[in-house]
């Protein structure tokens, strides 16, 4: 991606790039008609014992390990903490563990039994980490939290205070009008409204949470003081989490999105309702 004015039709894998000491991001952008563009992320990061965060999409699984070799062998890759186990952040999940055979899945019991729903994954291939805990990668610890928002049971993000990066799963996404290759290139409007619009689709029950609550858990972070906040679906961003605070207060007490019923959709696509089907 060169510019924002970029089109994008189709789900899109771009180059990795390297958005911290140590630190490489493999992001595809998804357009989602009628919402916008949605960036899906995962990360490397080059440490002693080597860890990529989250496992991109299915659809881009093949490219995304090609770029992944790029960075680093396969036969080093030690860990993989997936932040939950939505579609989007467990794509490439089976050929990691077979092309990366000395990785270990870092996630949650929850996160494991989820995942047996559609494979079990190995006893063996797994690690159990809970919020509050710590992973030790050789030159530095990774630390577990959940995030002030998220859209699965399971959310663990992951802290890495060598760099003082945030990984932050699903909290902070944006919905952009083009790819970006960093959240710097946003508008301050556009990354509000993109991020607000967001969290209605991904945590709805900001709607009902209260206030009090919401404040201390963005507190929280906030005193980790990121200076790189990786979240699974928000361009890189540097110096900017002040900035993603203000809007994530901003989304709380937000309406839940509803998507277009199957007239609305007909519609949209320039369609007519098969015979015999009224609209309402």
């Amino acid at each position: 991606m060169s510019t924002r004015e970029d089109a994008v039709e189709e789900i899109t894998l771009a180059e990795p790039t390297r958005v911290a000491p140590d630190t490489f991001a493999l992001s595809s952008y998804v357009p989602l008609p009628g919402l916008g563009v949605l960036p899906v992320n995962a990360f490397l990061v080059r440490a002693q014992q080597p860890i990529l965060v989250d496992a991109g999409l299915s659809a881009t699984r093949e490219a995304l390990l090609a770029r992944l070799e790029e960075l680093v062998d396969l036969d080093e890759l030690r860990w993989i903490w997936l932040t939950h186990t939505d579609p989007d952040h467990i794509g490439a999940i089976e050929l990691l563990l077979e092309r990366a055979p000395n990785a270990r899945v870092v996630t949650t019991y929850l996160g494991m039994g989820k995942m047996g729903l559609h494979r079990p994954l190995p006893p063996e291939r797994v690690y159990l980490l809970n919020p509050g805990q710590e992973l030790d990668l050789g030159d530095r610890k990774l630390f577990a939290l959940r995030p002030p928002t998220y859209d699965a049971p399971e959310t663990t993000a992951a802290f890495d205070p060598k760099t003082r990066a945030l990984f932050a799963a699903d909290c902070f996404g944006t919905l952009m009008k083009a790819p970006a290759q960093t959240a710097a290139e946003i508008h301050p409007d556009e990354l509000r409204d993109g991020m607000i619009t967001w969290a209605s689709v991904d945590a709805p029950w900001l709607e009902f949470i209260d206030e009090e609550a919401f404040e201390a858990s963005v507190r929280a972070l906030e005193r980790l003081a990121p200076k790189y906040v990786f979240s699974g679906h928000l361009p890189p961003a540097e110096d900017l989490s002040d900035t993603l605070a203000a809007c994530l207060r901003d989304a709380r007490g937000v309406t839940p999105f509803v998507g277009p019923d199957q007239a609305t959709m007909e519609a949209m696509m320039g369609e007519e309702p098969p015979s015999g089907e009224a609209r309402a």
